[in-house]
């Protein structure tokens, strides 16, 4: 019986050593809108595409970086519902915490916590793994945090990394860029010219120039303030739309 014979079996190791769920579940966060993950000096940047599906939705409607807490964000590429779940239970998570210790989760933590809930779909009856990966960035003890968690339940923390559509090429860019002394506003540069980059190398999209890459940006400051005026003045020249939200 051949790779597809254990396509439907959740807790089954195919012959070659794999749950193929899990690799579906990937397949689906690979095919999801990028999602970038900048690790500043003082502080953290999540950038995602927000591309809208018609004109006539209500851009306010549709939310992909989430405040989890007042020190951690969290974005996501895959399946939308999925991340829905997601989010109510790392909020939960958080909450259960701060009742418990009277202080806020520390972001490694929480992130353990929900890659915990995430293994836990890859190998309970009646449910299946999510098809979603995490960006989770954090600002605990004036230090900067970035971890992913991906279907499997793996997670991994990162100086800077790209996921969803073309995220090798966003890797490739960010490996080019990034530096450790890198400031808020230049990740917030970064970031957005990550998600140009992935855009301009994917064969199937067609060039920024043509259309605006409407993306969401939220920085994770430890002192620092960003201006979304400010911003969209540094980045108007690259025709994108960029929506910044300052968090103390």
């Amino acid at each position: 019986m051949g790779e597809r014979g254990y396509s439907f079996s959740l807790t089954t190791f195919s012959p070659s050593g794999k749950l193929v769920q899990i690799e579906y579940a990937l397949s689906a966060v690979a095919a999801g809108a990028p999602s970038v993950g900048i690790k500043a000096s003082n502080g953290v940047v999540l950038a995602t595409e927000k591309k809208q599906k018609s004109i006539l939705y209500d851009e306010t409607s549709v939310h992909k970086v989430e405040m989890i807490t007042k020190h951690i964000g969290m974005v996501y590429s895959g399946m939308g519902p999925d991340y829905r779940v997601l989010l109510r239970r790392a909020r939960k998570l958080a909450q259960q915490y701060f009742l418990v210790y009277q202080e806020p989760i520390p972001t490694a933590q929480l992130v353990q916590r929900v890659a915990s809930v995430m293994q836990e779909y890859t190998q309970s009856g009646g449910v299946r793994p999510f098809g979603v990966s995490l960006l989770i960035a954090g600002w605990d003890d004036d230090h900067p945090y970035l971890f992913q968690s991906d279907p499997s339940g793996a997670y991994f923390a990162w100086k800077a990394t790209a996921m969803g559509k073309n995220y090798v090429n966003g890797k490739t860019f960010l490996e080019k860029r990034y530096n450790v002394d890198l400031e808020l506003e230049d990740a917030i540069h970064t970031a957005i010219l990550t998600l140009k980059v992935i855009h301009l190398t994917c064969s199937f999209s067609t060039l920024p120039s043509q259309r605006c890459l409407r993306n969401t940006v939220e920085g994770l400051p430890g002192g620092a303030v960003v201006k979304g005026a400010v911003l969209q003045r540094q980045l108007c020249h690259q025709r994108l739309w960029v929506r910044a939200q300052a968090l103390s």
